[in-house]
C-alpha cells in the first residue's frame, strides 16, 4: 500500500499543521496511479517510489523522547527521513527501526563536509518517528526501543496528544497501532522529505532496505 494516496491529497488540499482539509476518496486511485507512472529507479534514479511533484510540506510541532518540541518546519534545508512506529510492536516497527539504523550507518561511514546542510550530532540527515500508539509510548518505553534498535542519539520519536497524532496519521494515510499487528504491518512505510520539507520518496515496508534507503537519502542531499 502506498501512502502517497493520501500525501497527494493533503498537499492539494492545502493542508497545514492543522491537519488535512478536503480530502476526497474519490482522488485516490488517481493519485496513486501519479506515483507508480513516475516509473522505478531506472527512470527516476530513485529506489524508492517516486512522489508525485505537485505535493507540498505538510508542518506539525510535537515533542521528542525528552519533552523537547521538533518542528519539520526548523528542519528545512535538512534532508529528513520519516516513519511511523509504536513501541509495543512485535516484528514491524523493530524491523523498520533496524532499516533505518542500517541507513544511518552507512550515511555516516562517508566522509560529510561541514555545513548548513549537516544534521543532528553532525548526521547527514535527520531520522524522525511518529508514534502511532501516544497511550502506551511514554517516554521510558521510548528510550528503551531506541536503545534496543541502537537509534539513541540518532533518531528523535515524536509524539503528542491524540488530536494532533490523528491529524498527522489522517495526512499521511498511516495505520495506527489500533488498527492491529497486521494492518499495522501492510500499511507500514517510511518517506523521506526533501529539503524544502516536501514528501519525495516512500518505501513501502516490503521495499525498505538499508542500502535503497540510503541511496535516495544520499540523491536528495545532492539535489
Amino acid at each position: 500500500m502506498l501512502a502517497a494516496t493520501t500525501l497527494a491529497l493533503a498537499a492539494l488540499a492545502g493542508c497545514s499543521s492543522g491537519g488535512p482539509a478536503g480530502s476526497d476518496v474519490s482522488n485516490r486511485s488517481a493519485a496513486t496511479d501519479a506515483a507508480s507512472s513516475t516509473g522505478g529507479p531506472s527512470a527516476t534514479g530513485f529506489d524508492g517510489a517516486l512522489l508525485p511533484g505537485n505535493l507540498r510540506p505538510y508542518e506539525f510541532t510535537l515533542a521528542d523522547q525528552y519533552g523537547r518540541r521538533v518542528s519539520l518546519r526548523a528542519l528545512r534545508g535538512r534532508v529528513v527521513i520519516l516513519a511511523f512506529l509504536y513501541t509495543s510492536s512485535k516484528t514491524t516497527a523493530p524491523l523498520i527501526a533496524q532499516q533505518i539504523r542500517g541507513a544511518l550507518d552507512e550515511l555516516e561511514s562517508e566522509p560529510q563536509a561541514p555545513g548548513p546542510h549537516a544534521g543532528v550530532s553532525g548526521q547527514p540527515v535527520t531520522a524522525l518517528a511518529v508514534s502511532v500508539d501516544p497511550a502506551a509510548d511514554t517516554p521510558t518505553r521510548v528510550r528503551a526501543f531506541l536503545h534496543a534498535s541502537s537509534l539513541t542519539g540518532r533518531l528523535e520519536y515524536l509524539t503528542g496528544s491524540l488530536a494532533q497524532l490523528r491529524s498527522i496519521w489522517q495526512a499521511y494515510h498511516v495505520v495506527p497501532a489500533a488498527a492491529g499487528p497486521r494492518a499495522y504491518e501492510e500499511g507500514a512505510f517510511v518517506v523521506v522529505l526533501d529539503r524544502a520539507g516536501v514528501a519525495r520518496v516512500e518505501f513501502p515496508l516490503e521495499e525498505l532496505t538499508p542500502e535503497a534507503l540510503a541511496h535516495d537519502v544520499r540523491k536528495l542531499e545532492n539535489e
